[in-house]
């Protein structure tokens, strides 16, 4: 399937193309992280970080501001990477199993 970032052919390549980007971010963020930060606050943190995200968006997009470190893009799919954290906390997952190597 044509994965290319800059000419996805169907919305479904698109849609892989961002659960990809999404993935090596967990993956990145979890080598630094480990699962320690999520396991703290659980799900009420992941509310919180992803509130914290939104924030973010919502004051660039209405103040016109060009962010000055991460991009927006990189701010949604911190959203929806806690998003999928939230789902593998709520069904045991996140806690018991582990990132293969």
């Amino acid at each position: 399937m044509n994965q290319n970032k800059k000419n996805p052919k169907t919305l479904d390549e698109a849609f892989l193309v961002v659960c990809q980007k999404m993935l090596e971010t967990f993956f990145k963020k979890h080598k630094d992280y480990g699962k320690g930060n999520i396991l703290d606050m659980g799900e009420l943190g992941i509310a919180f970080r992803i509130s914290e995200k939104f924030n973010r968006i919502k004051h660039l997009l209405m103040s016109g501001k060009k962010p000055e470190n991460e991009t927006i893009d990189d701010s949604w799919i911190d959203i929806a990477v806690y998003a999928v954290i939230a789902i593998l906390l709520r069904r045991g997952w996140f806690e018991k199993l582990e990132v293969k190597k």
